[in-house]
């Protein structure tokens, strides 16, 4: 175990090159428990993201057919979400204090916290700090109340790292994960017995939702770190998948190569038969929040023709992403370059002139309900 001045940890400094997922902030945890340091030396925290109701429920086919069919034909799709967004509201009240408040102008007040002790009691404050808590020698009982509470059946539990460089954000969670995991488990009739591929899976939550509804789900990324923590993440939540019997297996996909990793020398790579499988049924792609580098965004559009234009049959693509609203001094305005180079990629891809074949893009609603725990903010 490692043992870290509390001071130190109170007050984090970051590089300049360094990224930080502010899921984690949202976190319904009281605390984040580091249980190792990666091949690289960075920490690997456990966190725990409930659902919005018992996953047990989730798997019974009455339950299913509830959500999917007839309980959303007799009843309004507002009138399903609005329970969830109460049961959201109410977890939210109990874990992060009141709402947040604007003025007049419609702008953010920010709750400025008070540092006597009288103070730290108040009601009124809008969250408590979160950091990250080191486990050390003889404390291991102060997390035990915490791992009780999170049954198995009611969370997703994750590793994950919380703040890295730009290379390495792969390792840690981010909002559009959570919105394409609720569009899996708002439309899991969409997605039974599917066979899928992630591209940029990272930690894995996406796949491992996708897992308890498709029959086989292949979740890819580039780096045997990232890949391990991955396949650590699915074993976690297995019993998840169980039920459903599906699998998810982790993969190598570099999205700067043209060929499919095949070497059994290397860690994570690909069989011929899995090869095969994947160009033979796969129906369903998938990628979340992998859009914030312009090389890496051509990279991608150039391994979805590729992959596509091998399958056997049709194949529906999703992608989620949030548009990260940025000041730029060669603009003086807020842009979002990443977003742009995306949706121009995206625009070539439809108008893509190919006899072989021929793609169609059709924007989602993002009115669906929320099965998982997270801030469900507008520029998702």
């Amino acid at each position: 175990m490692v043992d870290v001045a509390e001071k130190e940890m109170d007050n984090p400094t970051f590089r300049s090159d360094t990224v930080l997922s502010d899921v984690h902030l949202h976190c319904p945890n009281k605390r984040h428990l580091m249980v190792r340091l990666n091949a690289v030396g960075q920490p690997v925290f456990l966190s725990y993201f409930k659902f919005l109701w018992n996953t047990e429920d989730l798997a019974s086919e009455k339950h299913v057919r509830e959500v999917t069919t007839g309980e959303h034909q007799n009843r309004s799709g507002d009138e399903l979400c609005d329970k969830d967004r109460s049961n959201q509201k109410k977890e939210r009240e109990i874990n992060s204090g009141v709402e947040a408040l604007l003025d007049d102008d419609g702008d953010l007040e920010v709750v400025r916290r008070r540092q006597s002790a009288s103070d730290l009691e108040a009601e009124d404050l809008l969250r408590d700090i979160v950091c990250p808590v080191i486990l050390m020698k003889g404390r291991e009982d102060a997390f035990e109340d915490e791992e009780q509470e999170c049954t198995c059946s009611d969370v997703v539990k994750i590793e994950h790292t919380m703040a890295t460089p730009l290379e390495d954000v792969g390792k840690q969670v981010w909002r559009a994960a959570f919105l394409l995991a609720d569009y899996v488990l708002f439309q899991r009739d969409t997605f039974r017995c599917c066979s899928v591929l992630e591209l940029g899976g990272g930690t894995g939550i996406t796949s491992i939702i996708m897992g308890t509804v498709a029959k086989r789900v292949y979740c890819t990324d580039v780096g045997e770190d990232l890949l391990a923590m991955c396949e650590q993440n699915v074993a976690l939540n297995k019993h998840l998948m169980e039920p459903g019997g599906g699998e998810v297996k982790v993969k190598e996909l570099d999205w700067l190569k043209d060929k499919f990793c095949s070497d059994p020398e290397v860690p994570y790579s690909w069989s011929e038969e899995e090869i095969a499988d994947l160009h033979d049924h796969c129906s369903v792609i998938m990628a979340a929040d992998v859009f914030y580098d312009d090389d890496l965004t051509d990279a991608l559009f150039r391994t979805l023709y590729r992959i596509t234009h091998n399958l056997r049959n049709s194949c529906t693509v999703y992608l989620a992403l949030e548009k990260r609203l940025n000041f730029t001094l060669r603009h003086m305005d807020v842009t979002c370059e990443a977003y742009s180079h995306f949706r121009n990629n995206l625009n070539d891809l439809e108008n893509l002139q190919d006899r072989e074949i021929k793609y169609t893009v059709e924007p989602i609603k993002v009115d669906f309900c929320q099965f998982l725990i997270y801030e469900r903010i507008e520029q998702l």
